[in-house]
This record gives C-alpha cells, structure tokens and sequence, in this order.
C-alpha cells in the first residue's frame, strides 16, 4: 500500500468512526432526556469505543510521520481530523449533560 492509500484509509476510518461515535453519544443524551439511563450508559460506551477507534487510526498516522513516513496533507485528513475533534467535544460535553440529568 502507498503512502497516498495509508493516509487516505486513516482518514476514512477517523471520519467513520469519529462519525459513529458522535450519533452514539447524542442517541445516548436522547435516552438520558428520557430518563433510559441504562441504555444511555451502553450508547456512552460504544461512543466511547468508537471514539477510541478513531483516536487509534490518528495516532497510528502520527507514529508513522515521527518515524520518517510523511504524511501527505490533504483535505480528507484535515476534515478526518476537524471530524474527529468535533466528536471528541460532542462525547465530553453529552457526557457532562448526562451527569446533570442524572443529578435532577
């Protein structure tokens, strides 16, 4: 495999993961709001599973740049990463919302 395809698959799977890993945490607030708690606890957990998938694939791509392998920049690894920041801050703060469900 390129180098070309290596990057290209990474950003692929941080944008179908991260991508997962969002929709899991707002299905997860959506359950809190109905008070589903269990359930929202299983959604947490594959959001945060998916997240991790996502936080692999990147760090993979950065061990390889640390070791010689450049990485080309192009738009599908800027929005993979702008994607999986995104999902990041989505999964923290639904997080945080939960708790104040939780706390009512």
């Amino acid at each position: 495999m390129n180098e070309n395809s290596k990057s290209e698959l990474a950003s692929m799977n941080i944008i179908a993961n991260s991508g997962d890993g969002r929709s899991f945490a707002f299905q997860a607030l959506e359950e809190a709001r109905a008070g589903n708690f269990e359930e929202c606890g299983r959604l947490l957990s594959k959001s945060d599973a998916s997240i991790n998938l996502a936080h692999k694939a990147q760090t993979d791509l950065l061990f390889a740049e640390a070791n010689g392998e450049k990485q080309d920049i192009n738009i599908l690894l800027i929005h993979s990463q702008d994607h999986f920041m995104t999902s990041m801050l989505a999964n923290e703060l639904i997080k945080e919302i939960i708790r104040l469900y939780k706390e009512k």
